[in-house]
């Protein structure tokens, strides 16, 4: 009897691995998920897709989709899940995404996570990694956050700084911050965050597709251990 468990158990997990990987990022603001979007991305052979990417793109092109989309937001109303949806499902049914994708800005509620899964359910390899990080850390990096207005290289005051104070290294553009990168509208974001998008992480782990990550650690450790939990890949060597 254990033998045929053992058995089934294997086929199981043989038809599972040859499904599609989607992995989820979530995080509070400032946790690392842009940050680690594009390394795993490149390592894992799938694509990186945004929301907010989805709409300008949509927007650029003048779609169905972005027209519809720029009528709610005109009207200074939010999107509706389905129009969302629809969006990553047109990007998401591209060749690219054959063997999966890795989805940064959504979902963002429990009643977007709810819709998503009724997409995706049976069909992939769902992971979500959720990059934990405390607020006080949180409030200094989005705080110390600069880029380049000519071609959008990111620093950090503390961190990661220019050469020469408020000049890229790399075309000389001059840096800025953004306006809403402030300790009091952070401190407001992280509110928004735990009452809208923190209840998901009960809604996965419901679901065993969970996995928390320590987003306190040096950036090629945080990425390992990304690696690290997702099914059917080998323990990853230093990634630096």
């Amino acid at each position: 009897m254990v033998g045929v468990l053992s058995a089934h158990a294997s086929v199981v997990s043989r038809v599972e691995s040859q499904k599609p990987l989607v992995v989820i990022l979530m995080g509070p603001p400032g946790a690392g998920k842009g940050t680690h979007a594009g390394p795993l991305s490149v390592h894992l052979g799938i694509p990186h897709i945004s929301t907010g990417d989805l709409f300008r793109e949509h927007f650029r092109q003048q779609t169905l989709l972005g027209k519809q989309a720029k009528e709610y937001i005109d009207r200074g109303n939010l999107v509706p899940d389905e129009l969302v949806l629809n969006m990553l499902f047109d990007r998401v049914s591209q060749e690219d995404c054959k063997a999966g994708y890795i989805l940064d800005g959504f979902p963002r509620t429990l009643l977007q996570a709810r819709s998503l899964d009724e997409r995706l359910i049976g069909k992939v390899q769902l992971v979500v990694l959720n990059l934990n990080l405390p607020d006080e850390r949180i409030v200094e990096r989005i705080t110390g956050r600069i880029a380049c207005k000519d071609c959008g290289r990111p620093y950090h005051k503390t961190f990661d700084p220019p050469k020469v104070a408020a000049i890229c290294d790399v075309c000389g553009g001059l840096l800025f911050q953004r306006a809403d990168d402030t300790v009091a509208v952070v401190r407001q974001r992280l509110e928004v965050y735990r009452s809208q998008t923190a209840p998901l992480i009960d809604h996965y782990a419901q679901q065993h597709v969970l996995k928390e990550i320590d987003s306190q650690n040096e950036k090629g450790v945080v990425l390992r251990e990304c690696l690290e939990a997702l099914p059917s890949l080998p323990a990853t060597q230093d990634i630096r």
